[in-house]
């Protein structure tokens, strides 16, 4: 918590730079107000500018714009999380308000909890992502509690970190050059949030009004539950399944007998309910219980990688919970894919992954074994029934079996960052 400054109201708060390897600035005062010095033993006055200097220059001229944004370009955008964290109360007492409100003397000129923080990541989906957004600032306009949207572009080339730029506003753009996994960037993203809570969103979602407030309800009536997963909805109106048992022998067992909807699928019901894990689409999470297990399992390049966290926080003891009365339209664009192959494969080694981890080679294998045949038997039923293409079941039986043939969504992403390397 910052410590209290009326003590010191009168004196001046200056933007001094800390002389560290990756150019953060940090808000300092001359009596220490802030504390920052404390922790940043190697800092070095450079002589700042003082924050009614600051808040003039910001408002000349801008005056309809948020005060962060235009802040932001004064002190510095990369910085550590701990000197953003003194960035937000050079800004004022609530990020994203007017210059007018900037009162750097005022007795409760402390930071505020960020209470969500939405988390979105995106690969090469620059129409959809812009609509994901545009659902966000609606339901930032109705909720009564402090967010922040992060935006982390994953070495897109459709011009999708452009667009978001065009937009303007508080959203925080965090640009990747190389195309990593979606485990890497959700963690990324968790970590660099300020928020209690931090929502997890593919470009590909659309939060319907209300679903975040519907989300965090859930988790604060329940402090165990380290995650809340919305419904989601087809853009043409079915619910599609959200919520599922974790993967094993049984599970596995039950697909193959095609019961999985009765037997595996937990999104079901009008009230809120404990599932073992949720997809992240659409998926709120308690920040605290994620930093606990160490985020992310970075070997999971997309597909399971939501699966194994959760099984983290189940195994830690926490738990995930159904919220239906939180919608969210899913595009489904990693499903929709004309040329589906990658995605395939790339489904295949994260199931076998997430068995081989958490259950052991010889589990792995059965469920190799068990999901081949389901695909098997779909795969014959494609042959006379319309409108079915037999061949992607027959892809889907020989990368279940040998999940480390073929290329993936991984080599993909290689191959492109190679690309984008060559010069010219």
């Amino acid at each position: 918590q910052q410590p209290p400054i009326d003590r010191r109201q009168g004196q001046p708060l200056k933007v001094n730079d800390v002389g560290l390897a990756r150019n953060p600035a940090v808000a300092q005062h001359v009596g220490n107000v802030l504390g920052e010095a404390d922790r940043a033993p190697r800092a070095r006055s450079a002589g700042g500018m003082a924050i009614e200097e600051l808040a003039t220059a910001i408002a000349v001229c801008w005056w309809q714009l948020g005060v962060a944004k235009r802040a932001r370009q004064k002190l510095d955008v990369e910085a550590a999380r701990r000197e953003r964290s003194a960035q937000r109360v050079v800004v004022g007492r609530r990020v994203g308000r007017w210059v007018d409100n900037v009162n750097p003397h005022r007795p409760d000129n402390t930071r505020v909890t960020v209470e969500i923080s939405y988390c979105v990541c995106n690969t090469e989906g620059r129409s959809m992502l812009l609509r994901s957004i545009a659902a966000l600032g609606a339901e930032r306009e109705l909720v009564q509690f402090e967010t922040e949207v992060l935006v982390l572009d994953n070495g897109s080339d459709d011009g999708s970190a452009d667009a978001v730029r065009a937009l303007g506003g508080d959203i925080q753009l965090i640009e990747i050059a190389e195309r990593r996994s979606k485990a890497v960037n959700d963690s990324e993203l968790m970590e660099r949030s300020q928020g209690r809570y931090c929502l997890l969103l593919n470009e590909d979602s659309e939060l319907l009004p209300g679903a975040s407030v519907a989300l965090r309800a859930a988790l604060e009536a329940d402090p165990r539950a380290a995650c809340a997963v919305a419904v989601l909805r087809r853009p043409d109106g079915p619910v599609q399944p959200s919520a599922w048992r974790f993967p094993g022998v049984r599970t596995a067992l039950a697909q193959a007998l095609f019961l999985h909807r009765w037997l595996v699928v937990q999104s079901k019901g009008s009230t809120v309910r404990r599932v073992d894990w949720g997809q992240s689409a659409a998926l709120l999470v308690r920040r605290q219980a994620a930093e606990e297990v160490g985020w992310m399992d970075s070997a999971f390049f997309v597909y399971s990688d939501e699966v194994d966290f959760q099984k983290r926080l189940a195994d830690a003891g926490w738990h995930a919970l159904y919220v239906p009365q939180a919608v969210a339209v899913h595009h489904e664009q990693l499903s929709t894919d004309v040329v589906p192959e990658r995605r395939i494969v790339e489904l295949a080694r994260g199931r076998d992954r997430y068995m081989r981890k958490h259950h052991g080679l010889v589990a792995a294998f059965a469920v190799r074994g068990l999901i081949a045949w389901s695909y098997l038997v779909r795969m014959l039923a494609a042959l006379v029934l319309p409108g079915h293409d037999w061949r992607r079941y027959r892809r889907d039986v020989t990368a279940t079996l040998w999940p480390s043939r073929g290329e993936g969504l991984r080599e993909a992403a290689a191959a492109r960052n190679e690309r984008a390397q060559r010069p010219g």
